[in-house]
This record gives structure tokens, sequence and C-alpha cells, in this order.
């Protein structure tokens, strides 16, 4: 408990004396949330890199299955028509070879999508001003894509960062829990694996958050991925407690909202099913029988509303740090309150 008001406490000594930052956030997330209710067709932007991501998957395994198809196969004499599969070196060389090949293509289409709605963000922002007029040609969708293939190079760069990070994460988790079951589930190896897992996991958010900041710094300056990366993090440095309140406040709204979107879907799944189908006592005159147990359904309901929200909730928290960071760009270039850009929203304070 003392912990706890001590915190507190501490929270509120720094909204007291970065108040000024705090509104900026405010201001940033209700941009952003303008951005996306002014800019619907940005929402196909994650749906179709989603989209190839599936399909690169599905490519895939059909590739992984040619290649476990060749592998040795022996009989085995303990089992009726049994047989075992034996992977030479090579082959599981080039299966760990097409396995960081997925994860960099998933992460490259995830980094793609990420930097077209920087980008448009971006000209949302430079093509605004405090009278609530957009210049000519408005928010440019088109052109985040026409700089995804300007930019092919550091988007690759940065995907091939946290596609080494993933692959490395999951070849700890393979070997550590082979070491697990030789050490017959000794809490020492255990306590080892955790602290590993925490400290790659915490690895791979740091590394994507300085792509995303490279990202939506190389969207205003068309600087390359490394010198986009040292000079936003510069930025945020300077403006520091701008962006933790931003990015703090924008992740509260997305989780709530996944939180709402995906309990609605499953309890609207449980009322359809009772009411509308009449599933938990089903009809008899038909030969529709009860179902057993309706968790499997509104499972997956709120599996796949979890996953759909996730995708498109998260279009605001990358709009939110390309606003911040255009934000923070043009503050630097003409002075606190003096900022030539930016929709109204941003001006308020300095009108009233």
């Amino acid at each position: 408990m003392i912990t706890i008001c001590l915190l507190a406490v501490g929270f509120l000594c720094c909204l007291y004396c970065k108040y000024d930052s705090l509104s900026t956030a405010i201001d940033c997330i209700d941009a952003a949330a303008d951005f996306l209710r002014a800019t619907k067709r940005i929402i196909a932007v994650p749906g179709l890199f989603f989209l190839l991501s599936i399909i690169s998957v599905l490519i895939w395994i059909g590739s992984m299955m040619a290649v476990v198809s060749m592998s040795h196969i022996e009989v085995n004499e303990n089992i009726i028509q049994g047989k075992n599969f034996i992977m030479t070196p090579e082959i599981k060389y080039m299966c760990l070879y097409m396995l960081f090949g997925i994860l960099w293509v998933t992460a490259f289409f995830e980094y793609c999508s990420t930097f077209v709605v920087m980008v448009s963000a971006s000209t949302y922002y430079f093509n605004s001003n405090m009278h609530g007029e957009l210049a000519l040609g408005g928010v440019e969708v088109s052109l985040g894509f026409k700089y995804c293939l300007v930019h092919f190079g550091s988007i690759a760069i940065g995907s091939f960062v946290i596609a080494l990070i993933r692959f490395i994460r999951i070849v700890f988790l393979y070997l550590a829990k082979q070491a697990e079951k030789q050490s017959g589930e000794n809490p020492a190896i255990k306590m080892i694996v955790k602290v590993g897992s925490c400290i790659l996991a915490c690895i791979e958010k740091i590394c994507d958050y300085i792509n995303e900041s490279a990202y939506a710094y190389q969207a205003v300056s068309g600087e390359n991925f490394c010198k986009s990366a040292w000079n936003g993090f510069l930025l945020q440095v300077k403006h520091m407690a701008k962006f933790a309140f931003a990015n703090l406040i924008a992740k509260v709204f997305i989780f709530l909202g996944k939180v709402g979107v995906t309990a609605g879907n499953m309890v609207s799944c449980y009322y359809v099913m009772k009411l509308v189908f009449n599933d938990f006592e089903g009809n008899p005159e038909k030969g529709d029988q009860p179902i057993s147990s309706p968790l499997a359904p509104i499972a997956f309901v709120g599996a796949v509303s979890f996953l759909t929200a996730s995708i498109f909730l998260g279009l605001l928290d990358t709009a939110v740090l390309s606003l911040m960071t255009c934000r923070a760009m043009d503050t630097d270039k003409n002075g606190e309150n003096n900022e030539q850009f930016g929709p109204p929203t941003f001006h308020d304070r300095v009108r009233k």
C-alpha cells in the first residue's frame, strides 16, 4: 500500500509539473482520432498487408512440407506400420533458414503497413493549418505506398532486426524446453528460462519501438534508416514527457478498445446462439440436438475479435507516434506555440 501511494504521488507530481506536455499528448491523440475518422480508407492498409502475410505463410507451409518430405524414412519395428523421419543436418539447416525467412517476410509486411500509415498521418499534419483547411491533396495515402518502394531497404533493415530477435527467441525456447526435460523439471533451469525469455521479449519491444520511431522520423525527413533512428531517438529524448504521455494514454485507449470489442462480440455470440439459433435447447422436430457446451464457439469468436481489434486499433497507436513526431519537429523548427502546421486540434490552446 505504501509503495502504491508513493507511485501515485510521483505520478501526480509528473502531471502537475508536465501539465503542458500532458495537454499536448491529449491533443495528439485527439488529432490521431480525427485523422482516422477523416481517412477511412486507411483501414484497408493493415488488412491488405495482413492478407499478404497470410498468403506468404500458406506458401511457406507448403514449401516447408516439401523440405521435410526430403527426410530419410525408416521403419519403426515397435509400432505397426510405424515410420520415423530422420532429418539430416542439411535439412535441419534448410528448415531453420526457411523459418527465419518467413519471420522476416511477415515483419516486413508489418512494417510496410506501419510506414504507410505514418506517411499518411504526416501528410495530414503538414497539409493542415489552424483554420481546419487541408491543402491540395489532403491526406495522401497513395504517397505512403510510393515511399514504401523508395525506402524499401530501410523497411527491410528494420524487419531484419525484429526477425532476427524473434528467431533467437524461438530457438531459445526450443532449447530451453529440451533442457527442462533433461534436467527433470529443475526449478533453477525453469527460472533461467523465464529470465531469458523476459530479457529477449524486452529487447524485442525496445527494438520494435526504435524501428517505429525511425520510420516516423523518416516519413517526414526522408533520411536513411540509421540516421532517422538516431535523430528520432534524440527527438524523443528532447520531448520525452510528451511522447511518454502520448504513448501511455494511447495504449490505455487501445487496451480498453480491445477488451470492449472482444467482450461485446463474445456476449453477442452467446445471445445469438441462445435466442436466434436456439442452440442451447435444440429443435427436436427438425432433429437438431442441443450443443453440449457454448465455450468453443464463443472462444473462437473472442480470438478472432481480439485479433481483428489488435490489427485495426493499432492504427491509433501508429498515428499517435507519427503525429507526435511531426509536432515535435514543427516545434523545434518554428518554436513553441508558433507552429506553422497541424490540424486545429494542436492550436486550440494558442487561440484560447
